[in-house]
């Protein structure tokens, strides 16, 4: 087999490393119905963005998989959505209404850690539970070779998007991926308040001596009676 070129990782056959594989993922790998890659990576450099920017992988190339709860008349329901980093699974859509539940979220750490026994930010569609439903989205699917998590924080698998959708429980779903909206453009500085002033709001002060004023002003400050007191 020849090993992928993607980014500036060295992979290897996923079989000859599985001390880099979470204990699920491992015990997965024989019955893949296809080859899988690993990559070591720094484990402060799991989490997706920092990965892309790091290792030089496209974000179009790498595939998030996020554990969510669906829960109705009491009961909850596990299960796991696979689309491109690039994109965002559709929860309170698409995803409710396939699992037929009331309500549906994104599954706490402490629980999906606990129920995957995988490290969280490094959680893959392999070696998942077989009775959780998993909703792959149809471009991750037809990706040639995607970048997934192994299991643990410290490496990275890469595999063909055929692959993940022939695994168990795996139902491929159009448009699950749906763009991640642009952010909102930085409000304005605010500007200082402008007020007009009224014709008569100067900045000479009662009592004071116009500059230009009238005679009859300027003698009525002249004249004014001693007791007013001198400014």
């Amino acid at each position: 087999m020849t090993a992928p070129v993607l980014g500036s990782l060295r992979w290897l056959p996923a079989a000859d490393r599985a001390d880099l594989l979470g204990r699920p993922v491992a015990a997965a790998l024989p019955v893949l119905p296809g080859s899988a890659w690993v990559a070591e990576i720094d484990d402060d450099l799991a989490d997706t963005a920092a990965f892309s920017d790091a290792y030089d992988v496209p974000l179009a190339a790498s595939a998030n998989c996020v554990v969510v709860a669906g829960r109705r008349a009491g009961e909850t329901t596990l299960a796991a959505c696979l689309v491109l980093a690039t994109t965002r699974a559709d929860v309170n859509g698409l995803v409710r209404r396939h699992l037929g539940v009331r309500k549906v979220s994104f599954a706490p750490q402490d629980v999906a850690v606990a129920e995957t026994g995988m490290a969280y930010g490094g959680i893959t569609p392999v070696g998942l539970p077989a009775s959780w439903p998993l909703l792959v989205d149809a471009a991750v699917a037809a990706a040639e070779l995607v970048v997934i998590g192994s299991g643990t924080r410290g490496s990275k698998l890469a595999v063909p998007g055929a692959l993940l959708a022939a695994l168990p429980g795996a139902e491929v779903l159009a448009d699950l991926g749906q763009p991640v909206p642009a952010e909102p453009p930085a409000a304005p500085a605010a500007r200082p308040v402008l007020r007009d002033r009224a014709p008569d709001d100067s900045d000479v002060g009662w009592g004071e001596r116009p500059p230009d004023g009238s005679d009859d002003d300027r003698r009525y400050l002249e004249d004014r009676p001693p007791h007013w007191g001198s400014d």
